[in-house]
């Protein structure tokens, strides 16, 4: 059997692997504590503030019930004191009752004497009876022993007394226990003449104080400032009891702490044990009363987010052992790796692979050196190899290069073959023409007649102007010409449309005089726009020229109209067409659909770019299909 101390000295990943776990234990059970104690804190506090804002909002829906009898009391008190007479007391309370669905009751009570006629007391008393309110005049108590009267006459100031039993023998009473917001009546002179007392149930308290909170168990109670209970789960307790305890009800050392704090009108909370449960209890005074407000909160579920947490720490706990076991793992692998990367790429070196690179060691270890040391190694064959490689593909490259250079070179010497030829072709033609002509008229003058003269000078005016025609289209296509365009281009001055289209009309018309050209236009004649006035007439003349040679003859015709942002000239005609095949190499320069046909494939391609330098776009009409129509748009 193998003795377990000799084989841990002997297996470096065992020994590393518990020096690993001995050191990182004591740190993860230290973590993890940290954990638990902040996580407990922080729970604690946010069950106080949660406690807080819920009685905050309890503490706001009481108020709103109080400050519904104050409000009552206040807005009717100048009314009673305004019109202060016996028969408008009894209207007064029935009213202040009858507006205020949380009042039960009202009396409006006078000091003995107050009206002449009425010996001894008079009181105004309105309460709810069912579904209706009873009012009528009190029968004559001492009332002024009350606290709702005595304390208010007394402080000379509208304040809330303590809960009572309304009952009076021989006079009107509620069945309710009440509490009554009480405001002493003054006259100008400052002179008492009474108390005005607005009553709300105790129960309607109650249910304002139930709270909404999602807490399981928690509850509200409204003390006295004496301690006693006037809202509580408990219904037994009520006014019977204090917080402190009587013969009946034994309190407990934690109520009663509770009742010294709120009875002291004090604001917090604290842990205490209510019923043998241990709570959370918030508490705070009520505004303008020397009452109490408290929240219940039994602990047990406050602690239910904590056992959560337990059980979240547990799992945490487990998973951090497993990820302490995982990590000694990989600390041992990444402790053998060198040996096995170095192992691997000696095999790949051997088959002759030397892409792969072993990674540099930070290790100052044996084995640490000899990595570092096989991937110099490694890297100087690596760079040896990259640069035989580079000057192979260095050496492709050039001969790709030198291989394009001479294609290139030669389809230019063949275009410039090819352009040199047609452009011979087409200026030889009309120039034959033209000296054929000039021979006529020189040995043959004499014998010539009027009407052929005419034809014969029309047809060298014709050929000459065709070929001055291209004279032209070729300085244009030319680095001058382009040059000269540039400048041009600036020179934009207001040209008027219709005049101009006109003027091309005519143009088109000397070369072609047997062909009717339509034109129709939606501009007023005065209508201009800036731009460069030859570019433009040199633009619509092509297209005129082009449509008056290639098309049937019978229907060229140019429309003009208006745009959003300048004007739409449109050139028609009809016959053949532009051959689909044609339609996208028709802007290339010296492009044309016969080799053999007239022109020098210039025509077009000058169009478009003169159109473009103007600003505008050009197009053909794809959709229309009985010869050929162009759209030339222009700016403003």
């Amino acid at each position: 059997m193998t003795n377990p101390i000799r084989y841990i000295r002997k297996s470096m990943s065992t020994r590393l692997s518990l020096g690993f776990l001995l050191r990182a234990l004591p740190i993860f059970v230290v973590a993890l504590s940290l954990l638990f104690l902040q996580s407990r804190h922080l729970i604690g506090k946010e069950a106080r503030q949660r406690a807080t804002s819920e009685l905050d909002n309890t503490m706001q829906r009481l108020r709103t019930y109080l400050q519904t009898i104050e409000t009552a009391t206040n807005a009717n008190e100048w009314l009673v004191m305004k019109d202060l007479r016996p028969e408008t007391l009894l209207d007064y309370s029935r009213r202040v009752v009858m507006m205020n669905r949380n009042v039960n009751g009202c009396s409006i009570t006078m000091e003995p004497g107050v009206f002449p006629g009425y010996e001894g007391h008079y009181s105004a008393y309105s309460i709810v009876a069912g579904d209706s309110v009873e009012t009528v005049r009190e029968k004559e108590y001492d009332y002024e022993e009350k606290s709702w009267y005595r304390v208010p006459k007394m402080m000379r100031r509208a304040c809330w007394v303590e809960p009572f039993n309304d009952y009076n023998a021989g006079t009107l009473y509620t069945k309710a226990v009440i509490a009554s917001y009480c405001k002493p009546l003054f006259r100008e002179d400052s002179t008492l003449v009474g108390v005005m007392s607005t009553d709300i149930a105790l129960s309607t308290l109650n249910e304002a104080l139930k709270t909404e909170s999602p807490y399981p168990g928690a509850y509200c109670m409204l003390v006295g400032k004496q301690g006693n209970f006037f809202v509580h789960p408990d219904s037994t307790l009520l006014l019977q009891h204090t917080i402190f305890g009587d013969e009946l009800y034994k309190a407990q050392e934690g109520l009663k702490a509770l009742g010294e704090e709120m009875t002291k009108g004090h604001e917090g909370n604290m842990i205490i044990d209510v019923d043998g449960k241990s709570c959370l209890v918030c508490y705070q005074p009520v505004p303008n009363t020397r009452w109490s407000l408290a929240l219940v909160w039994p602990m047990e579920y406050v602690i239910h987010s904590y056992q959560k947490l337990m059980l979240v720490t547990i799992a945490l706990a487990l998973i951090g052992l497993l990820a302490m076991g995982l990590l000694c793992r990989r600390i041992v692998n990444s402790s053998i790796r060198p040996l096995e990367l170095l192992l691997r790429q000696s095999e790949q070196i051997a088959k002759g692979r030397y892409d792969q690179r072993i990674e540099r060691s930070r290790r100052r270890d044996a084995v640490g050196k000899l990595q570092n040391s096989f991937a110099s190694m490694q890297q100087s064959l690596d760079e040896h190899l990259t640069a035989i490689e580079q000057a192979n593909a260095d050496t492709r490259q050039s001969n790709e290069e030198l291989l394009q250079a001479t294609l290139l070179a030669k389809e230019s010497d063949a275009q410039k073959t090819a352009f040199i030829q047609n452009m011979t072709h087409q200026v030889r033609t009309p120039l034959n023409i033209i000296q054929g002509f000039a021979q006529v008229l020189r040995d043959g003058m004499s014998m010539i007649s009027e009407e052929e003269m005419k034809s014969i000078t029309g047809t060298m005016d014709h050929n000459a102007k065709h070929l001055n025609r291209m004279v032209l289209m070729l300085y244009d296509s030319s680095v001058t010409g382009i040059s000269d365009e540039e400048k041009m281009k600036k020179d934009e001055t207001p040209v008027r449309c219709n005049e101009t289209i006109r003027e091309c009309i005519d143009f088109t018309n000397e070369h072609f005089p047997e062909i009717p050209i339509r034109f129709d236009t939606t501009l007023d004649e005065d209508y201009a726009i800036s731009t460069n006035r030859l570019y433009l007439m040199r633009s619509v003349r092509e297209l005129l020229y082009n449509a008056a040679k290639y098309s049937d003859g019978k229907n060229l015709a140019v429309r003009m109209s208006g745009t959003e942002s300048g004007i739409r000239i449109v050139v028609e005609d009809t016959g053949r067409g532009i051959p689909t095949d044609y339609q996208s190499l028709m802007y290339t320069p010296f492009t044309k659909v016969n080799y053999l046909s007239e022109g020098l494939g210039l025509g077009l391609p000058l169009t478009m770019r003169h159109v473009h330098n103007l600003g505008g776009e050009m197009r053909l009409d794809r959709d229309y299909h009985e010869g050929c129509r162009f759209v030339i748009e222009l700016p403003r």
